[in-house]
């Protein structure tokens, strides 16, 4: 999963959020299906995740799902970009959109939907249009977690730059702003834990890219940098011996075959040439007539033509 363009030095967030969320959730994964970019339709619009409870009475663990229903609704924004009025509304007319989007009415039904907005920074505009506006009431239930209540729809804001370090640790530090060596330290730590996890490569990547100074004073970083790049390129390799194999296996293939319709061409071109009959040349070659008759009928109705031009017109035909 690339985190950067190498040509223009972007960091690209949101597959790190989703592999983010995935590792914050993870005690329940096996009852979340996870959707990163969910269509809603042919259009370009589309939810930036959805996450779908396949027990729907299960209770999730984890502090920042708490709340979820059935369907889950998430909006990620960057760590250099805001949360404003306009994108609660551009996700609360997604989520609108989402539950109408079926082939029959109430298919999904309203008590089954949620909405999670999050941002690295506290969206002090948004809160005080979801208060003053829309009359909503917004507690701080947790830190970095915001429960907006007034709507039949369940709302939450996550804030992550205020998300507890010890039971959000990764989507706290899914930053370009970490501020110590020791909190680098410890993702350093949980990574290790984890290093057979891609999702923990995925967004460990994200973060140390995003962090470069802070990272390169944390005893091992660079080992364990050049040890994602290191699998990544090793991936990229196998990858690209593999296509070669199967592609020079392909051609292997094709050039016994080849040879063995040119060989069979040969023998019953020479056969021709004597004037033998369909018959008796079926019989020496110790197979049936229908087995024969393509070649034998080309090679009848072209005299003269040889046994490559014999080949071409086999193989086109």
């Amino acid at each position: 999963m690339e985190q950067t363009n190498k040509e223009t030095g972007t960091i690209y967030w949101h597959p790190a959020f989703y592999a983010g969320i995935q590792i914050e959730l993870l005690d329940d994964a096996d009852n979340l299906e996870f959707e990163s970019e969910h269509l809603l339709s042919k259009k370009p619009m589309q939810i930036d995740i959805l996450i779908i409870k396949k027990e729907s009475d299960r209770p999730v663990k984890k502090n920042i799902g708490r709340f979820f229903r059935k369907r889950n609704i998430l909006e990620y924004k960057s760590p250099d970009d805001s949360l404003s009025i306009d994108d609660f509304y551009k996700v609360y007319g997604y989520t609108c959109f989402y539950k109408s989007d079926t082939a029959a009415v109430n298919t999904i039904p309203l008590e089954e939907l949620t909405i999670t907005l999050v941002s690295e920074g506290y969206p002090r505009e948004l809160i005080r249009h979801l208060r003053d506006v829309r009359g909503y009431k917004v507690e701080n239930t947790e830190d970095g977690i915001y429960s907006i209540t007034g709507d039949k729809i369940p709302i939450q804001i996550l804030v992550t730059r205020q998300l507890s370090k010890k039971e959000n640790l990764w989507l706290r530090s899914l930053t370009n702003k970490l501020d110590t060596r020791e909190n680098a330290k410890l993702l350093v730590e949980d990574y290790v834990e984890h290093k057979k996890n891609n999702l923990h490569k995925a967004v460990i990547e994200t973060i140390m890219r995003a962090n470069q100074k802070l990272f390169e004073e944390v005893n091992g970083m660079s080992d364990i940098f050049m040890e994602i790049v290191q699998e990544k390129f090793d991936k990229k390799l196998k990858e690209e011996v593999d296509k070669q194999l199967a592609k020079e296996t392909k051609e292997i293939k094709e050039e016994m075959k080849k040879e063995r319709i040119t060989d069979r061409i040969t023998m019953i071109w020479k056969k021709c040439a004597k004037d033998k009959s369909l018959t008796v040349i079926a019989n020496e070659m110790e197979t049936e007539p229908e087995e024969v008759l393509p070649i034998y009928n080309l090679i009848i109705e072209n005299p003269g033509k040889t046994v490559d031009e014999i080949y071409t017109l086999f193989a086109g035909s």
